[in-house]
Order: structure tokens, then sequence, then C-alpha cells
């Protein structure tokens, strides 16, 4: 049983060993076998290929098909009569030599790009800089792109790649005053706008102010006014009393009586507990408070 075991073990161990000999290579891609670094091999053709187990070698693929390097945002560039334009253009490349451009960018695409971006920009740059404006929008632009074309595509072949197509998409002219005049034209409206809001700021203060003014006169006068008529109806209250209890005394305590009444038992739930002959009841027991 042990024995099966190992066997078991050791075909196992050997059929993965097997397996990291063998790679699939894709009609749309190269291998690079390479071992510390050091590039072994290049394989071009798609199939099922062999190489050492890891780490004694490792492979690495490159995509062959035609890659597209469009540029995020338009460049500025100066022409000959000292001008500036923004231009925006795209490059349609593929990788042509495997061994050379993973030596130049340890197969890193990105750093590629950025590579590319550059040869684009520096060709760029040496075409429009002998032109005019009317030559790069219109006149010459298709000496412009053939001849960024040739550039890229010698620096091109230096790295192990291959230029398909250089087109400039988009050329706009750009006066460089109008950055002025937008920057000026701001500043007056921003220094306007200030002193508007200062100017409103102000105004809004003052009317505020005769407002809280107005409020305080308006308050002491009505305060005034309130006083003098609560003062004349207290005078008048009091007379129309002493009148009425000078006239009839016993209905003005009558009167009195019933309001205590009404305050005491103002709920069901009030209660008073005092002596049936206190003074207090007297009219409960007789209309004019005599005693029986």
């Amino acid at each position: 049983m042990s024995r099966l075991i190992s066997y078991a073990i050791a075909s196992l161990i050997a059929l993965t060993i097997l397996m990291s000999t063998l790679f699939v290579v894709d009609q749309r891609q190269y291998a690079i076998v390479f071992a510390l670094g050091e590039v072994k091999s290049v394989i071009k053709e798609p199939g099922l290929h062999f190489k050492l187990p890891p780490p004694f070698q490792n492979v690495m693929f490159l995509d062959k098909r035609i890659l597209t390097l469009d540029t995020p945002e338009p460049d500025r560039f100066i022409t000959a009569e000292k001008k500036n334009i923004l231009v925006d253009a795209f490059v349609k490349w593929r990788i042509t030599e495997p061994r050379l451009y993973f030596v130049s960018f340890s197969g890193d695409e990105r750093r590629a790009q950025d590579r590319m971006a550059q040869i684009v920009k520096a060709a760029l740059n040496d075409e429009i800089t002998k032109r005019t404006v009317r030559e790069v929008i219109s006149g010459e632009r298709g000496k412009v792109m053939d001849a960024i074309r040739t550039k890229v595509a010698n620096e091109a072949k230096q790295i192990g790649a291959q230029i398909v197509d250089v087109r400039l998409k988009r050329v706009d002219y750009v006066e460089q005053i109008n950055n002025s005049v937008y920057e000026r034209m701001k500043s007056e409206r921003a220094r306007v706008a200030n002193e508007l809001r200062s100017t409103g700021a102000a105004e809004s203060e003052k009317i505020r102010a005769d407002a809280d003014r107005q409020r305080t006169v308006i308050l002491a006068e009505a305060y005034r006014q309130a006083e003098g008529v609560r003062g004349e109806g207290d005078a008048k209250a009091a007379r129309l009393y002493a009148e009425a209890f000078g006239k009839n005394p016993e209905f003005y305590k009558f009167m009195r009586s019933l309001e205590a009444y009404k305050e005491s038992f103002k709920t069901r739930n009030d209660v008073l507990v005092i002596d049936p002959n206190s003074e207090y009841l007297k009219y409960f027991k007789a209309p004019g408070g005599a005693k029986k």
C-alpha cells in the first residue's frame, strides 16, 4: 500500500513538472522564453511548445496585433509664425521584433506606450515649428502626416516596433491673447461684483438698522398706549365696582361670592372641606345670605 502511494506521489510530481514545461502560444501572441532576465528564444508560431520548468525558464507573452496610441488630450505646439495650436493625434503600431522590444521595455506595454508618445510628440514638434498655421491645418496637412510617420517609424524600429499609421485627428487654432482677455474680463467682472456686493451689504445694514429703530419706537409707543388704556380700564372698573357696591352692597357681595364659587369648583374633582356654618357658604343656604 505504501509503495502504491509512493508511486502515486511520484507520478503527480512528474505530471506537475511535465505540465510546467508545456505552454501554448496563441496566434495573436509572441512568446519569449527567458531565464534570469536573459532571452533564450522567441517563438512567433502558434502551437504547443516546450521549455524547462521554473525557475530555470519562464515565458512572457506579447501581443502581435495592431495597437493604438491615442493621446488623452491635445498637445500645444508653436508654429513658424509663433502662434499656438492644439494638435490631437493617434498612432497605430505593432511589435515586429519581440526580442528587441523585450530588451527595451522588459515587456511592459505601458513603458512602450509612454516612449511611443514621446517619439510622436517630438516628431510633431519638429514638423509644426517649420510650418504656418494654414499649412498645418489645411495646406500641407498630408505632407505633415507623412513626415511625422517617417520620423516616428525610424524611431520605432529602434525599439522593435512598426508604425502602421499616424493621423492628426484635430488641429485647433488658439490665440495666445484669448487667455489674457478672458482673465481680464474675469477680473473686471469680479471687481464689479465685489463693488455691488459691498454696496448691497452697506444698504442692507442701513435698512436693517432703520427697521430695528422703527421697531423699537413702535413697540415703545404701543406699550405706552397699552399701559394708558389698561390704567383707564382699571380706573373705570374700580369706579364701577365702587358705584355698584354703593348702590347695592348685598348684591355686590352675592356676585363676588358666585365668582368665588366658580373659581373653587372648576372641575368635578374639586373638593372643599369646611364648616357648613362658615361664612363662605352662606349664599348656598339662602339667596339673601340669611341663616335658617
